[in-house]
C-alpha cells in the first residue's frame, strides 16, 4: 500500500513538473511586452555599404522607406486590419524604381519584366500568391485577389493575370515596368556570362557595383499587427536579373518567403529564394516557435543566422508576433528595413551596423 502511495505522489510530481516546464515556456514566448498595432517593412537585402552609397541615393531610400512605413502605419491608426496596412506599404514600394517589385522590377534573360507577389493572414491562414506577371501595376492586389475572390491559393502567367483582370485590377503595358537601370544590370550580366566560364567577372562586378548583387536578392515586403490582434505578411519580386526558363523564387511559396499565424508569426523574407525554400524559412521560424517554445527573436536568429548560413543562403526576413514584437535579422551586407510601432517614429535602417 504504501509502495502505491509513493507511486502515485512520485507520478503527480512528474506531472505538475511538466505542466509548469510548459507554462515556463509560454511565458518566455509571451515575454515582450504587448504592442496595440505595428508594422515592419523590407526593401531587399545584398551587397550594400556605405562606401558604395552616395548620399543622395541614402536619403532617396531612407524617404521611400519612410514613406511606405507611413502608409501602412496610417491604416493601423486608424484601425484598418494588418492585411491593408501591408498592402498599402507594400504597394508604395512596388510603385517606386528603387525596388526590384513593380515599377523597376529586374529582367529575366528574355528581356522581360515578370514579378511575384504572396500575401497570407494570420486569422485563418487564408493565403494568395502570384507567380510570372507581366501586366499588374501593383503584383500584391492580384496576390489578395486570388485569396479573397478564388477558391485557390496559387495562379500564375496569362491565367492570374486574366483573373486579376476580370477583378477589376489596374492593367498596364508590360513598358510601364521598364528602368534603363535594371536594363543595364541584364546587359552586365549577359555579356559577363558569355564571356566568362569560372563567374569570375561575376564577382568582380559584385564589387564594382553595390547594388550588381542584389539581381538575387531584390523583394519587397511588409508585417503587421493590428488593433483587432491579427497579422498578416506580403511579399512582391521581380525576381532574379537575367533568370531562365519559368523561374519562381520563394516569394510566392506561402511557408518560404511568405507565412503568417496569428498563434506564432508572420513572416516575409528576401534573399536567394532557392535556398529560402530548401529552408521553408517562414514555416521553419514559426514552427519552432510553436513546438521548442522559442521567442520569435530565438527562432529567426536560427533560421536565418544559423540554417541558411548552413547552406550558403543569403538574405533576411523580417517578422512580427502578436505582441507586436519584431525581429529582422539578416545575414548579407545590408538590408533595407524598417519599422513603426503604436505611437512611435518611423525607425530606418539600411546598413548591418544600424541598430
Amino acid at each position: 500500500m504504501k509502495t502505491k502511495s509513493l507511486l502515485f505522489l512520485a507520478l503527480t510530481w512528474s506531472l505538475f513538473s511538466c505542466s509548469v516546464s510548459v507554462e515556463k515556456k509560454e511565458e518566455v514566448h509571451d515575454a515582450s511586452p504587448k504592442t496595440e498595432y505595428a508594422l515592419a517593412i523590407h526593401g531587399g537585402a545584398g551587397t550594400i555599404k556605405r562606401e558604395n552609397m552616395s548620399p543622395e541615393k541614402e536619403a532617396e531610400y531612407r524617404a521611400k522607406l519612410k514613406e511606405a512605413l507611413d502608409a501602412g502605419y496610417t491604416v493601423l491608426e486608424k484601425g484598418g486590419s494588418s492585411l491593408d496596412a501591408v498592402v498599402a506599404a507594400v504597394q508604395v514600394m512596388e510603385n517606386s524604381p528603387l525596388f526590384n517589385a513593380g515599377k523597376g522590377a529586374v529582367f529575366t534573360n528574355e528581356g522581360k519584366n515578370e514579378m511575384d507577389a504572396a500575401i497570407m493572414s494570420g486569422i485563418d491562414r487564408n493565403a494568395g500568391a502570384v507567380a510570372g506577371l507581366t501586366n499588374i501595376k501593383n503584383p500584391i492586389t492580384a496576390a489578395r485577389a486570388v485569396m479573397e475572390k478564388s477558391n485557390h491559393v496559387f495562379m500564375t502567367g496569362k491565367g492570374a493575370e486574366l483573373f486579376a483582370s476580370e477583378q477589376g485590377l489596374e492593367i498596364v503595358d508590360p513598358s510601364y515596368f521598364y528602368t534603363d537601370f535594371r536594363f543595364e544590370q541584364l546587359e552586365k550580366v549577359r555579356e559577363t556570362e558569355k564571356t566568362q566560364l569560372d563567374h569570375s567577372a561575376l564577382l568582380e562586378l559584385e564589387l564594382q557595383d553595390p547594388f550588381f548583387k542584389d539581381r538575387k536578392f531584390g523583394t519587397v515586403g511588409a508585417v503587421a499587427l493590428d488593433k483587432d490582434g491579427n497579422i498578416a505578411a506580403a511579399t512582391s519580386t521581380g525576381g532574379m536579373t537575367n533568370k531562365r526558363y519559368g523561374r519562381v523564387g520563394d516569394v510566392p511559396i506561402i511557408g518560404a518567403g511568405t507565412y503568417a499565424d496569428n498563434e506564432t508569426c508572420a513572416v516575409s523574407a528576401t534573399g536567394h529564394g532557392e535556398f529560402f525554400i530548401r529552408t521553408v524559412v517562414g514555416h521553419e521560424i514559426a514552427s519552432q516557435m510553436r513546438y521548442a517554445g522559442k521567442s520569435l527573436t530565438e527562432a529567426a536568429d536560427d533560421v536565418v543566422m544559423g540554417q541558411l548560413v548552413k547552406i550558403q543562403g543569403s538574405g533576411g526576413i523580417i517578422s512580427i508576433d502578436k505582441n507586436g514584437t519584431i525581429a529582422m535579422p539578416f545575414n548579407s551586407e545590408g538590408m533595407y528595413r524598417g519599422f513603426r510601432k503604436a505611437g512611435e517614429d518611423a525607425q530606418v535602417f539600411i546598413y548591418k551596423d544600424e541598430k
